[in-house]
């Protein structure tokens, strides 16, 4: 028995010695990233706790507010869970306002009445975009409905009228994932442009076409065609409800890509002339152009009244949402979320009332309000602050709830760990958690701001590995 005792306290004393020269080791390796030369001018901070005790293994600059890049999503996520529950789903709800005659007549209009479904129509899910018109046709059919006097209007009333955050800058608006939010969202809110280079770099960049076909936006193509290898440099200026697109950059020779992803400027309007299109193929006619509530109110008309409901489409679960929002760091859903928090909240649905409950539901949990400096939901904006003390303080709280394993599974897979990278200019970021080889947890954030030139993930994953 003394024999036991003995090995039993030889093996604890060789842990918290493996765990001590960890630790000692992941100091010397961030001691040598802060030296640096691109790290010369930047502001680095790591935090490093247990996760299983939430004990502070090791932090430096823990306290400075960094902008945080999509790292963000993991506390969007995380109080999206909280506040509304994995289960959590979007309703989109078709109907019509006026009656609908013996002969079929619709003496009235169709109304998408939208409740910030960032999936509806996604590619991602069952509700893709030919399965949601199905539907939508299928009721209008069973509604015995041939002819519509009237239009079809999306009614995107629930997130008022400002769909990017403030302090989202103008190169990422326009571009697909800096589309913003829509009170009626459709196809992720975005389209797609294919483009051709020229055979040299004197030649222009030939616009192919729009998937799917966008009539109504003008492009202004002001792309060059840049030399073998150069590969994608372009952007695309479209302000939202704008109906001209420029196209700035240049394209190069040689690239495989196809063409560039834009944001819709109106997806409101987009769903319903959608709809309006498949329709008219259908030979059911609407006598008014496809249009939006927005529309109708800044022409001083009235919003009809809705006289039946005929279908409702429901999105995938939080926790479906969640695992693309992560893993692929969609902007448009954390935008999205932060909106409905609001609404969940009791305030209007406006991306400050978000980040205001965001801020105050984890103030209430023992996180330092000033330490969470939050304006918008995905990390996009580059006015974002919020420490690694603070961020690596929820991650480890929300191991605790009954929808981790979602949010666990929903993180990427970096660097052999589950860590959501977040990257804007000049900014890297990982969060998230790793268990070592000995079996034990950390919870992990990292983060560099102002940092100069290229390649600083593999820098950064240098002081991780120490972890490993």
């Amino acid at each position: 028995m003394k024999f036991l005792k003995t090995a039993i306290l030889l093996v604890f004393i060789s842990l918290a010695s493996f765990a001590q020269n960890r630790i000692q080791n992941l100091e010397k390796a961030f001691n040598n990233l802060l030296a640096d030369e691109q790290a010369k001018h930047a502001i680095t901070s790591l935090c490093v706790l247990d996760a299983n005790t939430g004990k502070t293994l090791f932090a430096k600059n823990e306290q400075i507010g960094l902008a945080t890049a999509s790292t963000l999503k993991t506390i969007t996520a995380a109080t999206a869970f909280s506040l509304l529950g994995k289960d959590f789903q979007f309703q989109t709800t078709l109907s019509y306002s006026g009656n609908v005659t013996p002969d079929g007549t619709l003496k009235g209009n169709l109304i998408i009445i939208g409740s910030g479904d960032p999936t509806l129509g996604s590619w991602r899910y069952q509700n893709k975009e030919n399965a949601v018109l199905t539907q939508w046709v299928t009721a209008i059919k069973s509604v015995g409905i041939k002819k519509i006097e009237g239009a079809i209007i999306g009614d995107d009333r629930i997130f008022g009228t400002q769909t990017a955050p403030e302090g989202w800058v103008w190169q990422d608006i326009g571009n697909y994932y800096g589309a913003g939010t829509s009170g009626l969202a459709w196809r992720e809110n975005q389209f797609d442009i294919h483009l051709r280079p020229g055979s040299s770099t004197a030649d222009e960049v030939k616009v192919v076409k729009t998937v799917p076909e966008t009539p109504y936006i003008q492009i202004q193509n002001e792309l060059k065609t840049g030399s073998s290898g150069t590969g994608d440099r372009s952007y695309a200026f479209l302000p939202p409800y704008s109906n001209v697109a420029y196209l700035r950059g240049s394209w190069g020779m040689g690239i495989s890509k196809t063409g560039i992803s834009v944001a819709l400027p109106d997806p409101a309007f987009d769903c319903a002339y959608r709809l309006q299109d498949t329709l008219k193929r259908l030979g059911v006619i609407a006598t008014q152009q496809a249009t939006t509530t927005r529309l109708l109110i800044s022409n001083n008309q009235s919003i009809p009244v809705v006289t039946q409901k005929i279908s409702t489409i429901s999105s995938p679960t939080l926790s479906e949402i969640t695992y693309w929002f992560l893993k692929k760091s969609i902007n448009l859903y954390g935008e999205t979320l932060l909106k409905t928090i609001a609404l969940k909240s009791g305030k209007s649905a406006t991306t400050s009332n978000g980040a205001q409950t965001e801020i105050n539901f984890w103030s209430e949990k023992g996180i330092d309000k000033s330490a969470l400096n939050i304006i918008d939901g995905s990390g996009l904006s580059p006015g974002d602050r919020v420490t690694t003390s603070a961020m690596a303080n929820i991650l480890y709280q929300v191991q605790k709830e009954n929808w981790f394993a979602d949010f666990y599974k929903a993180l990427p897979d970096y660097n052999g760990m589950k860590i959501k990278s977040g990257t804007i200019n000049d900014v890297s970021a990982f969060a998230g958690y790793h268990t070592d080889s000995a079996g034990n947890k950390y919870v992990v954030v990292i983060n560099i701001n102002n940092y100069s030139g290229s390649g600083i993930n593999k820098k950064l994953f240098r002081v991780l590995d120490e972890l490993k």
